[in-house]
């Protein structure tokens, strides 16, 4: 019998075997996709049911009108600067507050108007606008 011994046949495989490392991958894949649905736990509410529309909280405008001969106009109807302070006292409970938007003749006295805005500030309105119309940039 002749032996003899050939060099390659003798030498260590120097490869990974990948075939078991992929069939106990795909074991694991397979277990993990059956139990994710039992780990989740939920809990099953019957919540109720509601409709509701949006609130519109856009405050209300008062258009206070002051002509220059001191003439005063609540939202277009004419009233005295005596009856103003109610008026304006009970706008002020209106929540949200309403806003008052001066519309005053370029003639009305200054004065008219301070006094008809310490009105409104006694009264509690805060917010208040003046109104005017564009004129010509000079």
């Amino acid at each position: 019998m002749a032996f003899h011994p050939t060099p390659h046949a003798q030498q260590p495989l120097a490869e990974i075997n990948m075939i078991p490392l992929i069939d106990v991958m795909l074991v694991l894949l397979i277990v993990f996709i059956v139990a994710a649905p039992l780990l989740t736990h939920a809990v099953k509410i019957d919540l109720p049911r509601a409709t509701s529309a949006p609130v519109d909280l856009r405050p209300e405008v008062i258009q206070l009108g002051i002509r220059a001969d001191g003439s005063l106009y609540w939202n277009g109807a004419a009233t005295t600067e005596e009856a103003l302070p109610e008026r304006m006292r009970e706008a002020a409970r209106h929540v949200p507050q309403p806003e008052i938007h001066l519309y005053a003749d370029a003639r009305t006295p200054y004065e008219t108007l301070a006094r008809v805005m310490a009105m409104s500030a006694r009264a509690g309105l805060g917010r208040i606008g003046f109104v005017s119309n564009p004129g010509k940039t000079p």
